[in-house]
């Protein structure tokens, strides 16, 4: 029981706490619209390819990959690897399917201008 307590009265004092804005800082509104400048993200569609083989995504000409992901698809699939291209334009996605010799694989990249 005492182990309860602990994280109770830890829990309990830091609901008492109260944070304000120090003497002389404002506030400003947060803007909805994006952040980065052209934001984009592109898509390689699910397609079917041997296990263990890579799949890249391309952003256009002039944009920079900030992010990206990939799915591996079927019924015993594993994602293997999701990781940016060596020349951080692009995104990879590579997986495998037990019991069977093909994968389906997507890829997204989110871009931004470079």
């Amino acid at each position: 029981m005492r182990y309860l307590s602990i994280p109770f009265a830890v829990l309990a004092a830091g609901a008492c706490l109260t944070l304000s804005t120090p003497a002389g800082a404002t506030t400003a509104p947060v803007s909805t619209q994006a952040a980065v400048d052209g934001y984009q993200v592109v898509t390689l569609p699910n397609a079917n390819v041997p296990n263990f083989q890579r799949r890249t995504v391309l952003c256009p000409a002039g944009k920079r990959v900030i992010g990206g992901g990939a799915e591996a698809q079927g019924n015993e699939a594993i994602l293997v690897g999701s990781f940016p291209t060596p020349t951080g334009n692009g995104w990879i996605g590579l997986g495998r399917q037990t019991g069977n010799s093909t994968v389906g694989i997507s890829v997204f990249a989110i871009c931004a201008n470079a």
